[in-house]
């Protein structure tokens, strides 16, 4: 049995007896209470170009551009893999897509990935932010959240590492759409209504065959479940009703959850995977713009409900960094739609502000998406031993 199966095992048993009586407070008495800033780390995800993101005159993201720039230290010249040691080191090549850049950015490093099932369900083999974290201080697991897209479901195996010193004890939570519904079938299974209707035969089988297929997803131990994100999706539910025609969809259904978390839950920690730019593989450029856009808009509503919340005002820490960058093909229809590992592709950025950073500051030199984990680190006062690269120091006051 290998550590995180046998720390899997172990949990499943301890928590059939007396840990279930616990509190979700003050689990950990040898471990100190975090007094730092929090952090809300934003992916500005599906792959999006430094053009229509950060360039004052094309951006269609004015906002993070116009604004927050000038509030914090932007990175205009990060790659992944920009040392170009990363292939020869590992023995394998850096791809550049959205759960692979994901967990670059969540661990600072590009150490090969382990498989959660099926392909594309990745697993880190180090250790990342959010394990390094808890690791340390004493946060509950529901305090360190992700928020999730509806539309990559393989990206809810980011809870924790294969790492033997970290691992299931130091996962954090989900919030997503996937993980609601697991919530709402296995109420309204229970209960034989939906939105107060009765079910009919046919349409229990239904459910029952859908909640079969989301809970086959993952193929892992399966893990206690929360008090505090079941009271969330209760309240959800209440909200929005069973249908999902009433909630917000794509990116604006994130930063709903972003917002509702930070209301309900106060995460310390926060990772908000937007990945609305994607859609420009269906073929039409003004989905990649309007994505732009929807998460534009999505991180001035957050900032501000951050402003007007004195658990997260003149504390916390920002970071806004795409998951990989976009092909510049000129002789596509669409030069933006693919990001397939070339040089374009590599090519992205950072912008940190909030606590702990300089403000209005520009770096024009080229620097690392693994460089990002150790920042925060650095920021938040834990030691990321396995990042790959030096820190950010430019992000830091």
């Amino acid at each position: 049995m290998n550590a995180t199966s046998r720390r899997a095992f172990l949990q499943t048993s301890v928590a059939a007896g007396a840990l279930g009586s616990l509190p979700l407070t003050g689990q950990n008495a040898n471990k100190p209470d975090y007094r730092g800033p929090n952090l809300i780390l934003v992916r500005f995800g599906g792959g999006a170009r430094r053009l229509e993101s950060i360039d004052p005159k094309h951006t269609h993201a004015p906002y993070l551009t116009h604004v927050l720039a000038k509030q914090g230290v932007l990175f205009n010249q990060m790659e992944i893999d920009h040392f170009k040691q990363a292939e020869k080191i590992n023995g394998h090549p850096i791809d550049t897509s959205h759960g692979q850049g994901t967990i670059y950015i969540m661990t600072g490093s590009y150490a090969k990935l382990d498989n959660a099932g099926t392909v594309d369900q990745f697993t880190p083999t180090v250790p990342t932010l959010f394990e390094y974290f808890r690791n340390k201080y004493d946060v509950d697991p529901h305090q360190t959240l992700i928020i999730n897209s509806e539309d990559r479901k393989q990206e809810e195996f980011l809870t924790y590492s294969n790492h033997v010193k970290f691992g299931i004890d130091d996962k954090c939570e989900i919030l997503s759409l996937y993980r609601f519904k697991r919530y709402l079938f296995k109420q309204v299974l229970a209960t034989g209504k939906r939105d107060g209707q009765a079910l009919s035969k046919a349409q229990r089988q239904k459910i029952q065959q859908e909640f079969n297929q989301l809970k086959a997803i993952d193929k892992r131990a399966p893990l206690k479940e929360n008090p505090k994100l079941i009271e969330f999706w209760e309240r959800w539910r209440h909200h929005y009703g069973d249908s999902g025609l009433k909630n917000p969809r794509g990116d604006r259904l994130l930063t709903e959850l972003a917002m509702r978390s930070m209301a309900q839950l106060q995460p310390r920690m926060m990772m908000i995977n937007y990945t609305d730019c994607d859609y420009v593989h269906w073929g039409i450029r003004s989905h990649y713009y309007n994505a732009l856009g929807i998460m534009d808009q999505g991180i001035k509503q957050i900032v501000a409900a951050a402003k007007a919340d004195e658990f997260y005002r003149d504390n916390t820490l920002f970071v806004v960094v795409p998951d990989c960058g976009r092909d510049n093909n000129l002789l596509a229809d669409i030069p933006f739609q693919h990001h397939f590992n070339t040089k374009h592709a590599h090519k992205i950025f950072a912008l940190f502000f909030g606590k702990g950073v300089p403000k209005g500051k520009v770096f024009d030199r080229g620097c690392d998406q693994t460089q990002i984990a150790g920042t925060v680190g650095q920021l938040m006062g834990y030691n990321t031993i396995k990042a790959e690269r030096s820190k950010l120091e430019g992000a830091i006051a």
